[in-house]
């Protein structure tokens, strides 16, 4: 899919974007893993979380360090930003999230350069949705689609313009990445089904006041109008994971619920 993609429509920017990311992910796994915790790393969350940068991260000028920088930011939050064993933010989201805060003049993220393409966007759909039916968290890509038509509807009503507008973003490339494989990840996902459907929607819900702050140009939160998005994803699940790891240590001895096992979810 990567090399199909970056001949058709360049969706990487050159494959020496991807090597750096991929580079940096892996070399920072392997040795913060073996220096951290005396063991050879699987290098599988390094390998998705290279891709995903190499993929999100767009820089204004042709430069590659804003791809080692999020990779090393990336991998090394997973072993520094931890609490009680598993760390609180998806380590793609987290490196983006920091790029575009403190580097807003050098770095964006990808936008809409995969083309218009009904027939590429209903094979990524597809993927995607078998890819979340197969890991059961279907229902977290689903409660954030729906809550973001919901809220879309509720923001065209109070600032107008074209309702298909406000619709637009979750058919593009950022968010199909972003509903199938950021908000779904289930290392950095609270335990319940219920409760990953609640916090899913308050993602949703605080990106949409982020947009509505931009409709009305509000200075005091203009830094986070480049991504609403991976931002509102940034504020909102590390606060929801350690609530959930906290309420997880104080259930008595021998408490069955949904737990996260192998990296699935079961009962």
């Amino acid at each position: 899919m990567l090399v199909v993609g970056e001949a058709r429509y360049s969706i990487l920017g050159g494959y020496d974007r991807l090597a750096t990311t991929l580079g940096v992910c892996l070399a920072t796994e392997m040795l913060l893993s073996w220096w951290l915790r005396g063991r050879v790393a699987n290098v599988a969350s390094a390998y998705i979380t290279g891709i995903s940068l190499a993929l999100l991260i767009k820089p204004q000028a042709n430069i590659l360090w804003p791809f080692a920088l999020g990779a090393f930011i990336a991998i090394a939050s997973k072993y520094v930003l931890s609490y009680r064993g598993r760390h609180l933010w998806n380590p793609s989201n987290f490196a983006i999230a920091l790029l575009v805060l403190l580097a807003a003049d050098s770095v964006a993220i990808l936008s809409h350069q995969w083309g218009n393409d009904i027939r590429i966007n209903l094979v990524i759909w597809a993927f995607g949705l078998a890819v979340a039916w197969r890991a059961r968290v279907l229902h977290v890509t689903l409660t954030y689609v729906a809550c973001f038509v919901v809220l879309a509807v509720l923001r065209n009503l109070i600032v107008g313009g074209p309702l298909l507008a406000e619709l637009a973003p979750i058919t593009g490339p950022m968010y199909q990445l972003f509903v199938f494989f950021m908000v779904t990840d289930p290392r950095t996902t609270v335990s319940t089904r219920r409760g990953r459907m609640i916090v899913v929607a308050i993602v949703a819900l605080v990106e949409s006041l982020i947009r509505l702050a931009g409709d009305y140009q509000l200075a005091l939160l203009r830094p986070l109008y480049v991504s609403p998005p991976i931002l509102a994803l940034a504020f909102v699940g590390p606060v929801a994971m350690v609530l959930d790891l906290r309420r997880a240590g104080r259930q008595p001895s021998g408490f069955t619920g949904d737990s996260l096992i192998g990296g699935q979810f079961r009962k």
